[in-house]
């Protein structure tokens, strides 16, 4: 699919459907696959969109993909990540749970609390990606770690 718009608008429709959600003449043109997503997205997001969402089907081949609060997620029972594209990079969500284990390994990306931020203008961290992922999946699946959990008192 290549998308609802010629490229030069996809961006433009993109930004408005996911920044109004509450119009609801927009939200008939909300992407509702991952596919409609990617093709929504600005040219510069899409090979990396395309790359990222591989990665994580390889670590979570079981996974449920969906679109939540407007972005691509994958989901076994409960959401396991979730990625979307901004401007000038790509937003990678696993939870700061699963974050606080990488920490010394993302001291060279701009992180959030929940968030890795992957620029447009660099090679995607593959093996990082499927190591974040992979610790997530196994989390989720072995000690039913949720989206939002609470960080434990230590």
């Amino acid at each position: 699919m290549t998308g609802l718009f010629p490229d030069s608008l996809n961006y433009i429709v993109f930004r408005i459907v996911t920044k109004q959600n509450s119009n609801r003449d927009m939200a008939t043109l909300k992407p509702s696959t991952i596919d409609e997503y990617i093709s929504a997205a600005p040219p510069e997001a899409r090979e990396k969109l395309h790359e990222i969402r591989t990665i994580l089907r390889e670590v979570a081949p079981e996974a449920r993909e969906a679109i939540k609060w407007g972005s691509p997620v994958f989901e076994e029972n409960r959401i396991l990540f979730a990625f979307s594209a901004h401007k000038t990079h790509i937003n990678f969500m696993p939870t700061h749970t699963t974050l606080d284990h990488f920490r010394t390994e993302l001291a060279d990306y701009k992180t959030g609390k929940d968030t890795i931020q992957f620029p447009y203008d660099k090679p995607l961290p593959a093996d990082l990606i499927r190591r974040v992922a992979a610790f997530r999946l196994r989390a989720v699946r072995e000690e039913g770690v949720r989206w939002m959990q609470k960080k434990r008192a230590q």
